[in-house]
């Protein structure tokens, strides 16, 4: 089966719902192999809560055990940009609007590299890109 992973949308929300939805998170990709995105890491760090970090810290410990990180290389980031711009002409996103992207973009593109499905709960932004960069995603919520 397909690998896949986890946008940071489904992590949040798993930790909002507590332990239980946690765990639930498996389910999502029972049929394919995990993997997590160095990008989704970073995202899950920056906003967790001091109750919330040692699950972000095992997340991190487990994956990297398992070796199935994904990390943007720099045909990746050159990738983003050049989809950041077109997708910023279409749609007419300011500076600002293209920065918000820029996560979801590198996720998109990493993932896309290695055939990895990403599932998300943001069908909105990954829809927009997925227009100009063709990567397999769903969308889900817990």
């Amino acid at each position: 089966m397909q690998p896949a992973l986890l946008d940071s949308s489904i992590y949040i929300s798993a930790l909002r719902r507590g332990n239980e939805a946690v765990l639930a998170l498996r389910r999502l990709s029972a049929d394919a192999p995990l993997w997590l995105s160095a990008v989704v890491l970073e995202e899950l760090y920056a906003g967790a809560s001091e109750r919330d970090r040692h699950v972000v810290e095992r997340l991190e410990r487990d994956f990297e055990r398992a070796k199935r990180l994904v990390v943007p290389n720099l045909g990746d980031w050159a990738q983003t940009g050049r989809v950041l711009s077109r997708l910023a002409a279409k749609y007419h996103y300011e500076k600002i609007g293209q920065g918000r992207l820029t996560n979801d973009a590198l996720i998109s593109m990493s993932a896309g590299r290695l055939g990895i499905r990403v599932i998300t709960a943001n069908e909105r932004d990954f829809g927009r890109l997925a227009e100009f960069r063709r990567f397999q995603w769903q969308v889900t919520t817990l």
